[in-house]
């Protein structure tokens, strides 16, 4: 019976970031009546008694601009050559060139010449939840088709429109943030069914706690405005519902597919560097049927990031708002936690996936599968001293939890690229 039951246990588990994340600038509630931010600006007024963010946390929504806007020497759907020194350097954190890590670096440190490096950096991964970059991706993409000539309007819309998570929404084990300003009534849990919030609060759970009911939501959001356009705003759940259910599952797989993937092939970004193809929830592939399968490269991260800080995701208006969503103003985890990168602010996605089987001596953990065991980040770096740069970085280290190698990882590329750093002739 032991046996039965272990076997009926092997499952390929979703697995994101712990629930204390947040991201977006503390000062950022009255522009986008994220209710979190509310109760973590009283916490830094000192009006609620809790843990302060650390100082690379600190930034005004004003502080964060796109590094690399003004750079005319970006080439669109490419990379940079491979600076040597900066790649010998790379290639000495991996002495023995483990093939189960794969990494994509840039200095983008205003005032120098581009400096890329690189390890194996068209191996595919599974991305986990740093796919969802590509979700908030093509939510923003659809609210440009809505609202082509107002960046105003898409806002006012992520802020004013709810919605309920439906069966979109379970199931996931990471709690959101409930927070009441009036009342002061705060808690976490796991999101249900009947639970509502506004596009931008479901994006924010999306990106911060990296719930998985939230980037179903907001993928199913992107396709109801592909589909109903300027009827968006007013549609009603009972007309969304009624759209998923008389529509043949291999149509809405392709519109799933398409809303998603469609804005990175735009930028240039191949099919073979960066893809979704399964939706993040169990309620949601029972309604939409996954297509293809997910898949990411470093070198796919790193052009979508290269776009971020060029003002290249649909517009400059939208790069800098997603950037803003990416920013962490809470506690940090595995690459973004080195102590090395304290002070510095840290725009961030992390994402893992592991699978488990029988294996005599062996017990699977969380983090330790040992068929799949991929941990994945992607962070854009900016100390007070101008040193600026950008990592992604995957990797599948069978049986264990690589979470300090990550760790570890980062304070050694922090080192090599502020020591390779170039003046320009």
């Amino acid at each position: 019976m032991k046996l039965t039951v272990y076997f009926l246990s092997i499952l390929l588990l979703l697995v994101t970031i712990p629930v204390r994340l947040s991201s977006y600038p503390i000062d950022g509630y009255e522009t986008t009546g994220i209710r979190r931010l509310a109760r973590l600006q009283a916490v830094v007024d000192g009006t609620i008694k809790d843990t302060a963010p650390i100082p690379g946390a600190m930034k005004s929504i004003k502080d964060i601009k796109l590094n690399l806007f003004d750079r005319t020497d970006i080439i669109a759907d490419s990379l940079p050559d491979r600076d040597p020194a900066l790649q010998k350097a790379l290639n000495g954190l991996f002495p023995n060139m483990h093939e189960s890590y794969s990494i994509a670096l840039m200095n983008i440190t205003p005032g120098q010449p581009l400096q890329y490096a690189d390890r194996q950096p068209t191996r595919g991964f599974q991305p986990g939840s740093v796919g969802k970059l590509a979700v908030v991706t093509g939510i923003f993409c659809e609210l440009e088709n809505l609202y082509p000539d107002s960046f105003h309007l898409r806002q006012n819309l992520l802020r004013e429109r709810k919605v309920r998570g439906g069966r979109w929404a379970v199931y996931d084990e990471h709690t959101v943030p409930f927070y009441d300003p009036e009342t002061k009534k705060f808690f976490k849990r796991q999101v249900q069914e009947s639970d509502v919030f506004t596009l931008y609060e479901w994006i924010d759970h999306m990106l911060s706690v990296s719930n998985n009911g939230a980037a179903a939501v907001v993928w199913r959001e992107a396709m109801l405005l592909r589909v109903f356009g300027q009827d968006y705003p007013s549609l009603t759940e009972e007309q969304a519902e009624a759209y998923f259910k008389n529509v043949p599952k291999k149509e809405l797989s392709d519109l799933s597919i398409s809303v998603v993937n469609d804005p990175l092939r735009d930028m240039g970004i191949t099919e073979d560097e960066w893809r979704l193809g399964t939706m993040f929830t169990r309620g949601a592939t029972g309604i939409v049927p996954p297509q293809g399968g997910s898949l990411g490269t470093p070198k796919g991260l790193m052009k979508w990031m290269l776009a971020l800080e060029n003002g290249k995701i649909i517009d400059p208006a939208t790069s800098l708002e997603i950037k803003r969503l990416m920013y962490m103003t809470d506690r940090r985890i595995r690459y973004a936690a080195s102590p090395a990168i304290k002070e510095a602010a840290v725009y961030f996605k992390s994402g893992s996936l592991y699978k488990c089987k029988p294996e005599e001596g062996y017990q699977c953990a969380k983090y330790k599968g040992n068929v799949d065991n991929y941990m994945n980040s992607v962070a854009i770096v900016e100390h007070g001293d101008s040193l600026i740069y950008m990592v992604a970085l995957m990797s599948n280290v069978l049986r264990k939890n690589s979470n300090t190698d990550h760790n570890a990882l980062a304070a050694r590329i922090d080192k090599i690229v502020r020591e390779n750093i170039k003046e320009e002739e």
